[in-house]
């Protein structure tokens, strides 16, 4: 064992494959995925609690600052979550004064939502949180390891963005058919 990486070397020897659970042994870097994503979350949350921000919230916000005001529905779209929880978010950071919703004035219907002063200040405090995050997280990978990594993450994405993508078509054909098959009778 490198001593250089100490404890970090040690807990990773700890979650070797042989000691996957039986049912995550045909997936091992799922489950490893898994459970540096839940490790991650949990060091972003601590870090994001010394400003009074949730989890996810700092991601409303980072699209809010890149894009400007955005529609909710949109905001939906781009984080990939389901509308109640980003709802939720909304909530607590319009409570917390750093968002307003209004109505959409290019459709009455829909909800603009829009950074605030408050919100906007927000901004070089997030960035230097993710900084922090992103060097404790990657301590000991070289650059060029960070970068591979990312790589292949977002090769990881790519392949399931296009599961999900698939998912939605044949749901959406499978609701099609049960329509049809319903509006004629049958059942």
């Amino acid at each position: 064992m490198d001593a250089s990486n100490g404890p970090a070397t040690a807990d990773a020897a700890r979650h070797s494959h042989a000691e996957l659970p039986a049912a995550a042994r045909g997936g091992p870097v799922g489950h490893a995925l898994s459970r540096v994503a839940r490790l991650h979350r949990t060091a972003a949350a601590a870090l994001l609690r010394g400003l009074g921000l949730y989890p996810g919230q700092e991601l409303v916000m980072m699209h809010l600052w890149e894009r400007g005001p955005a529609r909710q529905s949109e905001l939906i779209r781009l984080l990939g979550l389901d509308p109640s929880t980003v709802t939720k978010m909304l909530q607590r950071l319009e409570q917390a004064g750093h968002v307003r919703r209004l109505p959409d004035p290019a459709d009455r219907r829909a909800v603009l939502v829009e950074a605030t002063e408050s919100g906007a200040r927000l901004l070089d405090e997030v960035a230097r949180l993710w900084t922090t995050l992103e060097e404790e997280s990657f301590a000991g990978l070289t650059p060029a390891e960070r970068e591979q990594l990312l790589g292949l993450l977002g090769r990881v994405e790519a392949n399931l963005c296009a599961t999900a993508a698939r998912e939605d078509r044949e749901g959406q054909a499978d609701s099609a058919a049960s329509r049809r098959s319903t509006s004629s009778g049958v059942l």
